[in-house]
């Protein structure tokens, strides 16, 4: 039988978790307790839980205990990008379903409203499986929202990358190299992180989800994880992609900006050339853009210029169960 207990009550440590989450089929670095732990304490309140096959961790859930609109859900979770069960290449379909069924049970048990979570896509699994989709579902957990994540598979040859993107990406590209644009990675993120806040003001009226500081803690805390490309003229920083190794099979680009001063020069086509021939050098197997639709809403715009470089759609799915 699988026990479930609350990670603060449990024998877990921290870097028992971590280590879990590193060696588990679905994992990723937004799961990883070091990683969650960058937010200030008094931002949420941690409700992690872990299940046990006797004494032997099976599979963990980052979660937290957070108010919405007057209702007490256990969320999954709120401070990442992804959340939902971390779990051993083993699990099967009993699994899922003991692992489902007693996570409802707990948030009945602890008179939550509701559970959300999101699940990591599903190129993030070393090994493919809806197991957990589909336990959910049974379960009578619904989709809060199935939001489109554009994803390059990098199984291309490595002298062919430039055949995968489309013929105005393959121009701009040659333009930037015959303006002299040149990509290397930076430490220069003061310089980027303005490029990025400019960016997003202007294009969505909204800010990084990362302030400055954090953003630079976190790649203090995973300095070969976190890795910050840039397109320079003339040492002149114009544009730049923050890169999450999210695990061993994925990385993911979580912030993509450029100066529109510099728009003519076409940074940005240069730096995901270098960015996929570097992600495929280095064994990665996709590289995820990240989300192009807000609450199932496509940008279109967005979505054409992903498509560019070969990418295409795969669902990041968040499920919500009302427990009222």
């Amino acid at each position: 039988m699988i026990k479930l207990v609350e990670f603060n009550q449990s024998k877990i440590t921290t870097e028992e978790w971590d280590q879990f989450v590193e060696n588990s089929d679905n994992g990723t670095i937004f799961h990883r307790r070091d990683f969650l732990n960058y937010h200030p304490p008094e931002r949420f309140k941690d409700n992690s839980l872990v299940f046990l096959k006797g004494e032997k961790l099976f599979a963990v859930f980052p979660a937290v205990d957070f108010e919405l609109n007057g209702e007490r859900i256990l969320y999954s979770h709120r401070g990442a990008s992804y959340g939902s069960f971390v779990y051993e290449s083993s699990l099967n379909i009993k699994d899922a379903f003991n692992l489902v069924e007693q996570l409802i049970d707990y948030g009945k048990k602890k008179k939550f409203d509701k559970i959300i979570l999101t699940l990591p896509p599903i190129i993030y699994c070393s090994r493919i499986s809806n197991y957990i989709d589909f336990a959910l579902y049974r379960n009578g957990f619904q989709y809060l929202k199935r939001e489109i994540s554009s994803v390059v598979s990098l199984d291309f040859e490595s002298d062919k990358l430039l055949e995968t993107f489309r013929p105005e990406a393959r121009t701009a590209l040659k333009k930037s190299l015959k303006l002299g644009v040149e990509i290397a990675e930076t430490d220069r993120f003061e310089e980027y992180y303005e490029i990025l806040k400019n960016n997003l003001k202007m294009r969505h009226n909204v800010n990084p989800t990362h302030s400055l500081d954090e953003l630079i803690k976190l790649k203090n805390m995973f300095p070969t994880r976190i890795r910050l490309f840039g397109a320079f003229v003339k040492s002149k920083l114009i544009a730049g992609v923050c890169n999450f190794s999210a695990n061993s099979k994925v990385v993911l680009a979580f912030y993509i900006s450029h100066n529109e001063d510099y728009q003519e020069y076409r940074p940005v086509n240069l730096l995901f050339y270098e960015i996929l021939r570097r992600s495929k050098s280095d064994g990665f197997k996709y590289l995820d853009f990240g989300i192009f639709t807000v609450n199932m809403e496509p940008n279109w715009g967005l979505g054409r210029f992903k498509e560019n470089f070969g990418a295409r759609g795969i669902f990041r799915d968040t499920f919500q169960l009302s427990l009222k």
